[in-house]
């Protein structure tokens, strides 16, 4: 569960309807797909929401990125591939924890230290829904991200920020 990880009720409420949302969208065993995706059913989440697109050369892209994100991560990362939002052992992280998305077309959950940013004191708290067009081939993947680490993180998440 969720909560092991030092989530609060609200994350993994958050994280648990999400799941439930795209398990719901599930057909015959087929990863439901980007187009199956409302936003205007999952509305509350859009600021913590990000799509990142599966190149066919295996790198992954930032389609979209909520606004809540601008905090997560310091600075806007819609349109940007993986090595020019991670660098050295945080981009190692995000590449195994994505290429086993891929390759299990399976969701995962994990946390990760804000550290590589020079904010060790917080983690995010993520889960990762692949998606597929063709219902087989994951080819982008629905993303959260919940920060954890006390009132400050909520701070660095609140807020509307223009890209």
């Amino acid at each position: 569960m969720v909560s092991e990880l030092g989530a609060t009720a609200k994350v993994e409420g958050a994280q648990e309807a999400l799941y439930a949302y795209w398990a719901g969208l599930r057909r015959d065993g087929r990863l439901p797909s980007r187009a199956d995706v409302r936003p205007a059913d999952i509305k509350s989440f859009l600021p913590m929401l990000s799509l990142t697109e599966v190149g066919s050369d295996g790198r992954f892209r930032v389609r979209l990125a909520g606004t809540g994100l601008y905090g997560v991560y310091g600075a806007e990362i819609t349109g940007r591939n993986l090595a020019e939002i991670y660098a050295g052992p945080a981009a190692d992280y995000w590449r195994r924890e994505l290429d086993g998305i891929v390759k299990d077309r399976r969701p995962a959950i994990g946390v990760h230290s804000q550290g590589w940013r020079g904010a060790p004191h917080l983690s995010v708290l993520w889960m990762r829904l692949p998606l597929a067009t063709n219902g087989a081939d994951v080819d982008m993947i629905l993303g959260y991200d919940a920060v954890l680490g006390g009132d400050r993180a909520m701070k660095l998440v609140s807020g509307i920020r223009a890209a």
